[in-house]
């Protein structure tokens, strides 16, 4: 019985060999047959055609990428308008005007990411560069940047001497400022409503900046003079600078802290590893205090350093990894929180009216952010907060409001109902007419039909 089993898987192997060997005399049959020498020929010359196609495309896009890669990185070739190709050489221009025209001793304040350009090409100090490995530095230096304008200019002060901006084309410092908050804010957690920063950025794809954004410092250097309504506190700084294309834009920071700036000169300032070391790390000035005060230092999930911070971190990213995952939700919460500020604003601009004066107006908002505010019928707190405006008659804090945000005038609450509704509710004249200046309609409903000239019916 053994053998016979033998017998059978021997057959068995013997018949699949033979079944692989047959089909492949019956290839070389076939390839031999005048059949078969055409379609190897037609195939050969197939594959030859899709080779040469292939290289000639290569071909082509290595000498259209050559003269990209060949160019400085500075410098590149641009079109104009009418058509002709000029070539873009703001940045050098703007890096050789700090070295021949500031002193020695200047401190640039610029993102880190120019900062090697700005040390050799311009011979100038700068705030940072590639090599800064401090992220407490790198978020107060974003924070300075994307932060107010005002509290901007006093962190400015106390470090730099110049401000250096890249305000032209997709990569600029306005581009880029929405990752510059979210870094400041990993440190400086007051920063933002939420650690995403949802509530810095752009609204639309036309780049009409949220209101964060707007009130930020670099936004108000960016656009000074250019975008409508954006002009830079003169108190604070003076342009410089502006290149041929507008790429670079230089300021001088007005009013710097002498006091600030003799003093982190000052060696004895300085933390030597050993006396007479090369290697002495600065320090931050006092007039800073205040501001390093506020921070958290930064801690990656791995590090297992953190001590006490550790669950205050991770509740730190478990809601960034939220407002990831849920956006909207992290916007409705930044609008929230501007409308507290936004509140506190006005508090303080009746407290302060001089201040409010001086304040330029913001340009008519389009019809299209108005028709995307008024079909919002929500119980928020800008809603709120402008019906006890109305409702108690403040009118210098209701002109305050619309003359920053020109917008408020148009929010409607739950029930339809919006300023011009409650100004008629009040029979607050004067309110009536404030918003009929700023666009507002009598004409429009609530849900339930009625228009608020319907309002002053007994």
């Amino acid at each position: 019985m053994t053998k016979i089993i033998k017998k059978k898987g021997s057959n068995k192997q013997k018949s699949t060999f033979s079944a692989i060997e047959g089909l492949h005399v019956a290839f070389k049959d076939a390839a031999k047959s005048n059949e078969g020498v055409i379609i190897q020929r037609c195939l050969a010359a197939f594959l030859l055609v899709v080779m040469y196609i292939a290289a000639s495309g290569f071909k082509t896009y290595c000498w259209q990428l050559a003269p990209q890669l060949s160019n400085p990185s500075i410098m590149m070739k641009g079109r104009l308008g009418d058509g002709n190709e000029v070539i873009v050489d703001d940045y050098r221009e703007g890096y050789w005007w700090l070295r021949d025209n500031t002193p020695q001793d200047s401190r640039i304040m610029a993102w880190w990411d120019y900062g090697y350009q700005i040390t050799a090409i311009a011979n100038r100090t700068t705030i940072a560069d590639g090599n800064t490995w401090n992220h407490e530095h790198i978020a107060l230096l974003g924070k300075a940047l994307t932060t107010t304008e005002d509290e901007g200019y006093e962190i400015a002060r106390h470090l730099a001497d110049y401000v250096l901006i890249w305000a032209g084309g997709g990569g600029d410092d306005l581009a880029k400022s929405p990752h510059l908050a979210r870094i400041a804010n990993s440190v400086y957690r007051d920063h933002c409503s939420d650690p995403a920063c949802r509530g810095f950025g752009f609204t639309d794809r036309q780049g009409t900046p949220s209101v964060m954004m707007e009130r930020s410092f670099l936004y108000k250097l960016h656009g000074h003079n250019m975008a409508n309504g954006v002009k830079a506190n003169a108190r604070y700084f003076q342009e410089v600078f502006r290149s041929k294309y507008g790429k670079v834009r230089i300021f001088k920071i007005l009013g710097v802290s002498q006091e600030s700036k003799d003093w982190v000169a000052n060696p004895e300032n300085r933390l030597c590893d050993v006396p007479g070391s090369w290697y002495c790390p600065g320090q931050y000035p006092p007039g800073l205090q205040d501001i390093l005060s506020r921070k958290t230092d930064f801690a990656q999930l791995e590090d297992f350093n953190r001590g006490n911070r550790g669950q205050s971190d991770e509740q730190y990213q478990k809601e960034y990894f939220e407002a990831l995952a849920n956006p909207k939700k992290a916007v409705d919460k930044a609008r929230e929180w501007e409308v507290s500020r936004e509140k506190k604003v006005v508090e303080d601009a009746k407290k302060n009216p001089v201040e409010t004066q001086e304040e330029e107006p913001k340009p008519k908002p389009t019809q299209e952010q108005i028709n995307e505010v008024n079909g919002k019928w929500e119980n928020s707190e800008a809603s709120t907060l402008m019906w006890e405006l109305i409702t108690n008659g403040q009118i210098d804090s209701i002109e305050a409001w619309l003359k920053r945000e020109p917008l408020a005038a148009f929010v409607r609450s739950e029930d339809g109902r919006g300023p011009m509704w409650w100004a008629f509710e009040s029979r607050n004249q004067e309110i009536v007419k404030l918003l009929m200046r700023a666009g507002v309609s009598h004409g429009d409903t609530d849900k339930y039909g009625k228009k608020p000239a319907s309002l002053l019916d007994p």
